[in-house]
């Protein structure tokens, strides 16, 4: 395989493969001597290609920092908007624990000041263990989403008994009517008038009441927090501005007759750049939401609500690359266009690839300064059709393969953003193992899931 030359060549070749970047996210990726991909922490860099041939592939590598520098970053950048606008609100970021519920992710987020959302009974169980060991400050705040069962709503309730600062989300009249002698704040959602370009592009929305429903509810007790989810992936500016005014337009409303009403949450939404730029960035979002909400509420005479946001997928999908072999090619009949059968399963590790045609940025992790490239599509392992990856009916550019396709001589792939919901989503097809995942820092390398054996798949299935 031939190889392209160093110095200048060196800058360009990052350029093409969209690394170093920090609009695709990609500001933390580099490609050292030997033409591997590289994650640098500080001065150090992790050689991906040296981290996969010692643990084998298929393989998630989670880098923590990563996660840690991204929720600090938001936090500031609120906190310096505030400032600057002499905002008198506050902003709380919470996680949502939907998004990845590994405690490896969740617990670097709590300790750099992330507060927490859950969206089942199950999830609130994590929330308990951490309360009750004493891991959990005292001022973290706890929001409930979700539709809740009696054992959901019993557990908010003996958790706020426990002093725990938790505050259930009402989604529903069945839920408000249960939470009539609850003794503590809460919130209720609003399914806000307005449709956005995004992937949860919907007309009838499930969750939440309509604004005329709230309407109807009268006095709220001790209605604390106005929330709203509008969707996923918000392409636009405009998209993500246009719920804010019609939930301040309710929120003015609703704080006429329950004056302990104080928080506005819009939610998640905010895009991760997978395959290309957005118009927006999220320093120009955010202070777009703070200067919009101060002259709203300038113009009504009411106090600007504290702020909070559930960005979940923005903060944790960089945090995580997945990399796969290469174990062979097949041609495609009349295309130029050939098959790249990997040792994984999109199906299956990478669940959003089939689910909701997510684009994903697709790189080698070795020959990255190969001149000879093919147009690729690439095939899982399981014997479904749907398991494959085509760039969403375009196609993948990557080196033309080795020779040989074993040991040090094998192409392998990164493919990065992988951090939010597929471990979540992952499942089994064809009872194919899970990847090994990895977590890198401060130098150090430490398994925190071991690939699976086939019987330890088989015991999943009851065999």
């Amino acid at each position: 395989m031939k190889k392209g030359k160093k110095g200048n060549g060196h800058k360009n070749l990052k350029k093409f493969w969209k690394l170093g970047i920090r609009d695709f996210n990609t500001h933390y990726f580099d490609i050292n001597a030997n033409d591997h991909l590289t994650v640098k922490e500080g001065n150090y860099q992790y050689d991906l290609i040296q981290l996969v041939k010692k643990y084998g592939s298929p393989t998630e590598i989670f880098f923590p920092y990563i996660l840690e520098e991204r929720l600090e970053e938001l936090i500031n950048l609120f906190n310096s908007y505030i400032k600057i606008s002499r905002y008198p609100g506050k902003f709380f970021y919470h996680y949502p624990m939907k998004v990845n519920q590994n405690k490896e992710f969740i617990l670097p987020l709590v300790t750099e000041g992330a507060n927490l959302e859950t969206g089942s009974a199950n999830e609130l169980r994590l929330v308990q263990k951490m309360w009750n060991r004493g891991n959990l400050n005292k001022k973290i705040k706890v929001l409930c989403n979700g539709p809740k069962t009696k054992e959901y709503l019993d557990l908010i309730t003996e958790l706020k008994k426990q002093n725990l600062d938790i505050i259930p989300i009402i989604e529903d009249t069945h839920e408000y009517n249960y939470l009539a002698k609850y003794r503590g704040n809460v919130g209720i959602r609003l399914d806000v008038d307005a449709r956005v370009s995004s992937h949860w592009d919907r007309t009838v929305d499930r969750f939440g009441l309509s604004e005329q429903e709230i309407k109807r509810l009268g006095k709220i007790k001790n209605l604390k927090v106005l929330h709203y989810h509008i969707g996923s992936q918000i392409e636009t500016l405009s998209d993500i501005l246009k719920p804010i005014r019609k939930s301040m337009e309710v929120y003015a409303q609703l704080k006429k007759i329950n004056p302990s009403l104080d928080t506005l949450d819009i939610g998640g939404g905010m895009p991760i750049p997978y395959d290309r730029k957005y118009k927006y960035s999220v320093d120009t979002l955010i202070k777009d939401i703070i200067k919009f909400i101060s002259h709203f509420c300038e113009k009504n005479s009411i106090t600007p609500p504290n702020i909070a946001c559930e960005w979940g997928r923005y903060i944790v999908a960089p945090a995580q690359v997945t990399i796969y072999r290469v174990i062979c090619e097949k041609e495609i009949a009349k295309s130029k266009r050939k098959w790249y059968v990997i040792d994984g399963s999109f199906m299956n590790d990478l669940l959003d690839t089939w689910a909701i045609h997510q684009k994903w940025h697709v790189v080698p992790a070795n020959y990255m300064n190969s001149r000879q490239r093919v147009q690729t599509w690439l095939a899982g392992m399981s014997c479904d059709s749907d398991d494959k990856y085509t760039g969403q009916q375009s196609y993948v550019l990557l080196p033309q393969l080795p020779e040989e396709t074993e040991g040090e001589d094998s192409l392998y792939l990164a493919i990065f953003d992988s951090g939010a919901y597929q471990d979540a989503l992952a499942s089994h097809h064809c009872l194919l193992s899970s990847p090994v995942k990895l977590l890198a820092n401060n130098a150090e390398i430490k398994i925190i899931r071991r690939k699976e054996t086939a019987d330890d798949v088989a015991r999943l299935f009851g065999w």
